[in-house]
């Protein structure tokens, strides 16, 4: 017998057993197309043999450029079912930032779909990776001239059913950062994305069959992908698919199909309540779900008073699949908190100042966040170096402060390094910090995170220019703005003498920050 013994699993069988037992339950609604398991499954199996037509197989890379749209769930189980791995790309992302992805997880192949081909064809391009385009309208083919994976799933022969798997192998690939380089791709596994949605659905999530979930997070980010469709895919839920949100367009959502069940980032809640104003009407929700960026108190008191329901926040990484500890169903919620940690996962607060151990410190003490247990990853592609400093004895430090209560509710204090989230989405200032500094204008620079009602956080840059260099503000932003993601430019620069620095010459962030908000107080 093997070492890893004879077990096999596969991801795809959150769709395919739900459509064996359930074909006719409603697995999508997106616009007015009511999509059964039975039907998506088949179509899936579509695309999977047009791709496996196209030489994809056992642990191959298909990257997918795709917003949400019936197609993520279409191509993300294809892929699946062959053995291969699913490599979701942000959305937002620009076509050199698209390559980098391309080029890191050694994609043989990616599907965009036809509103992201812009970019997309110029980071298919760049990376030198054939691409696949999807929703292009017949009139459109001449301008978009890509296959269209919907005909060659139409000239395929469909896959049976799904290749069976050692649980180690690797299911996704999804890039984040840490503060410094480039985005790092992390491995999910087969197996802890399988329990990590069997653990959600028997004891973190109260999801049924009969419930309606609205699907407005991005399904190639962790959150919608794991918490939205694969655990509503698994329970044979039906999701309604928003493939960008607005306030008015998410309350109509909800009330047309009936939904029961609301997910999303506070800047979600915020705007579904501003959008309450205008209209009495209120859906039948039952609870809602909130991660990727802390709650305000104030608001889960709002959606208690104006939809009749508790918010439940979790908190977790991409690193965790995504959820580490969360506000369980059934238990009372502690609004502030991120509840408690999920079952089979343990979470401690450690030294963040000891880099080479974990040394737990007593209940109440700030620390770093601390994760171990089955919703690890498997580690970065590639990265030994980010996997060492990653995972210490074990556990998976976070980079996050927070303190825990003795009856385990994790709170979040603050961030340990510079990351900045800004509605829910990670921003890695050195990421931007690179662009600004290809300026010829800019001798040096620092982007940072500023507290904002809306946003959460808002991205500052204070930057210094080269002797004899000019340069205003709104053409520097300008310039960044066309190379990231239009989450990552800063919305406020600062041109300054000097940046403040560190007895060891490092730019003292803190005192920007603090600078901002005391001129905004001023």
């Amino acid at each position: 017998m093997s070492e890893q013994g004879f077990a096999t699993v596969n991801l795809a069988a959150i769709l395919a057993e739900t459509a064996k037992r359930s074909p006719e339950r409603t697995a999508l609604i997106f616009g007015d197309d009511h999509i059964g398991y039975g039907r998506l499954w088949d179509e899936t199996r579509a695309y999977a043999g047009a791709l496996r037509d196209l030489g994809i197989g056992r642990g191959d890379r298909v990257a997918m450029l795709l917003p949400n749209v019936p197609d993520f769930p279409r191509v993300y189980f294809a892929i699946l079912s062959l053995g291969a791995v699913a490599v979701p790309v942000h959305a937002l992302l620009k076509g050199e930032e698209i390559a980098y992805v391309l080029n890191d997880s050694g994609a043989k192949a990616m599907v965009v779909a036809a509103p992201l081909l812009a970019e997309g064809a110029k980071g298919a391009a760049l990376a030198g990776v054939p691409l696949l385009s999807t929703l292009v309208p017949d009139d459109k083919v001449a301008e978009a001239p890509f296959p269209r994976i919907e005909d060659l799933a139409a000239a395929s022969v469909p896959v049976d059913g799904y290749e069976f798997l050692p649980p180690t192998a690797t299911a996704t690939i999804l890039y984040t950062s840490g503060t410094t380089g480039r985005p790092k791709g992390a491995q999910g596994s087969h197996f802890s994305l399988v329990e990590h949605v069997n653990t959600l659905l028997l004891g973190a999530i109260d999801v049924r069959e009969d419930d309606v979930v609205l699907g407005c997070l991005p399904l190639f980010h962790t959150f919608g992908q794991m918490c939205v469709m694969n655990v509503a895919f698994r329970r044979g839920a039906c999701v309604v698919l928003v493939p960008k949100f607005d306030g008015a367009t998410a309350l109509a959502l909800l009330n047309r199909h009936g939904c029961t069940i609301m997910t999303g980032v506070p800047t979600m809640y915020i705007a579904l309540l501003e959008a309450a104003a205008a209209t009495p009407e209120r859906p039948p929700l039952r609870f809602g779900l909130s991660g990727g960026a802390a709650i305000p108190v104030a608001v889960i008191g709002r959606m208690s008073e104006e939809f009749g329901i508790a918010v439940h926040e979790g908190y977790g990484l991409t690193e965790t699949s995504p959820v580490a500890t969360f506000n369980h169903y059934g238990r009372s919620t502690r609004p502030g908190t991120v509840g408690q940690p999920i079952w089979g996962t343990d979470v401690v607060i450690a030294d963040a100042e000891t880099d080479d151990a974990i040394v737990v410190l007593p209940r109440g003490e700030l620390g770093e966040i601390c994760v171990r247990g089955h919703n690890v990853f498997q580690g970065y592609l590639n990265r030994p170096d980010a996997d060492a400093e990653a995972v210490v004895d074990g556990w998976f430090r976070t980079g996050d402060l927070g303190t825990m209560s003795d009856d385990d509710y994790v709170t979040i204090v603050d961030r340990k390094k510079d990351m900045i989230v800004r509605n829910g989405y990670n921003v890695y200032p050195r990421e931007v910090e690179e662009v600004l500094a290809r300026h010829d204008a800019v001798s040096s620079c620092a982007v940072y995170g500023v507290p904002d009602p809306v946003h959460q956080q808002e991205i500052v840059a204070a930057v210094t220019l080269m002797p004899g260099a000019s340069a205003d503000p709104a053409e520097l932003i300008e310039f960044v703005k066309e190379k990231v993601a239009a989450y990552k430019y800063p919305r406020h620069l600062e041109i300054v003498e000097a940046l403040p620095l560190g007895p060891s010459g490092k730019v003292l962030k803190r005192e920007l920050v603090s600078r901002w908000v005391d001129s905004r107080h001023d």
